[in-house]
């Protein structure tokens, strides 16, 4: 865990004021175009992707690059699932894609793009092969790009954001994005009571809102998969495995929710989705690289959950 500073790695602990965890602003914020007028332009092989499996924030964008058909276009990098004293690293491990050009630890990555890089080093990084530097490592925003800049260069149809719904898309995905996605994060890295305590309630609100929602449609806005649903799920593939018990978000669990259980459920199932979703990562991460939380690092073996279980709804 930490930052670099004017290109200087530092091991250094999220900070909180007042108690409360307070993310930081992503600091690449280009974008590519399908017509190249922000100099970054959609094209087969110039772009590569860098996740963690255990990350819901790079989650939502491996989704869409499978969605979209788009592995043969983009390539991928995968960090090993502890975060520790060098933050993100390439070590060989199950599941780990090694840096095309050899950087071992993700913040080499960064300094390449800007020597002088003062700020967090997360995932996903949407970075630029011909340019050579990070487009972006805003997930919503490299979410937006793989869901419609490259469909005039092959990209699989399917529009997860369409004009007619996207004022509600982006009005449910703020709401879920505040309380539920970094919600959790509020909860789990509060250092005062109230504060986690204030976290946890507007979490559950918003889960049973989501609840009441789902009992009355199949999907979050309109009648089929958009991406406020992708950005919502990978938050629930993660609440009973992970958020439950290490960041003490333990009111009720997923399955305690009929109908977010069946839903999240539905969309494991959707083809394409399982294969990138990796409990090991994701329970090994969060165990193991918040010693501040768990110092022991000793991962649960439970809970045991059946996401093949047959979903009532359909995607």
């Amino acid at each position: 865990m930490g930052l670099l500073v004017d290109g200087v790695w530092q091991d250094r602990w999220y900070e909180t004021r007042d108690g409360r965890f307070e993310r930081e602003s992503s600091r690449f914020r280009d974008r590519v175009t399908p017509d190249g007028s922000t100099g970054f332009k959609a094209e087969a092989g110039r772009y590569h992707l860098y996740v963690s499996l255990a990350c819901p924030w790079a989650h939502r964008t491996l989704i869409m690059r499978r969605l979209k058909g788009l592995e043969d276009m983009i390539g991928l990098s995968v960090v090993h699932w502890i975060m520790g004293e060098q933050g993100w690293t390439f070590e060989d491990g199950p599941g780990v894609i090694a840096d095309p050009e050899g950087a071992g630890f993700l913040h080499q990555v960064y300094a390449r793009a800007k020597p002088d890089y003062t700020g967090r080093v997360t995932v996903p990084v949407l970075w630029d092969r011909q340019r050579r530097t990070i487009v972006s490592n805003e997930s919503s925003e490299i979410l937006r790009m793989l869901g419609s800049a490259f469909d005039g260069v092959g990209a699989t149809p399917g529009d997860f954001t369409p004009a007619a719904l996207l004022r509600e898309i982006d009005d449910v995905n703020a709401r879920v994005y505040d309380t539920v996605n970094n919600g959790v994060y509020k909860a789990g890295f509060a250092t005062s009571q109230g504060v986690y305590e204030a976290a946890v309630h507007s979490l559950f609100e918003s889960l049973d809102w989501l609840e009441e929602r789902l009992s009355r449609r199949s999907f979050l806005v309109g009648e089929r998969l958009t991406e406020a649903d992708i950005r919502l799920v990978t938050t629930l593939f993660r609440f009973d495995a992970v958020y439950v018990g290490h960041f003490k978000c333990n009111l009720r669990r997923l399955i305690d929710y009929p109908e977010l259980w069946d839903y999240a459920r539905a969309l494991f199932q959707t083809p394409g989705i399982a294969g990138t979703v990796d409990f090991d990562h994701i329970k090994g991460h969060y165990y193991g690289s918040h010693p501040t939380i768990n110092p022991n690092r000793i991962v649960p073996i439970g809970p045991v959950l059946d996401w093949e279980a047959p979903a009532r709804r359909r995607v």
